[in-house]
């Protein structure tokens, strides 16, 4: 029997991984579109492993729901994050006060700005 592979399971788990790192970079943002692209994929991929006359004869299903899954924790996080940062915006005034806040925060620590 021969054994096929999704071909988006890998592009998916990598994607889902960069999602947690652009999720605590890029305000929740980068995270949300890594995630969301990741999943979309994954999505993808199920919707043929379902349509499949034999699905035993895929073997990465097992990477798929890993997949989805990781991409569903990046979104979840991402979104935490998003919401969290315009909680943040919100709290200090506007984008200008929180920058202001941010700068202050990094001259307290030492840390170059920009």
């Amino acid at each position: 029997m021969e054994q096929k592979k999704l071909p988006n399971v890998t592009i998916s788990l990598v994607l889902g991984i960069i999602s947690f790192i652009a999720c605590c970079c890029s305000i929740g943002i980068g995270g949300i579109i890594f995630s969301g692209i990741a999943l979309f994929l994954a999505n993808k991929d199920r919707k043929v492993l379902n349509e499949s006359d034999d699905p035993s004869s895929y073997v990465n299903a097992k990477q798929l729901n890993t997949a989805r899954i990781i991409a569903l924790i990046g979104l979840a996080l991402a979104a935490l994050a998003l919401i969290l940062s315009i909680y943040q915006i919100v709290s200090a005034g506007g984008w200008e006060a929180y920058q202001q806040q941010q700068t202050e925060m990094l001259e307290q620590l030492g840390l170059p700005t920009s």
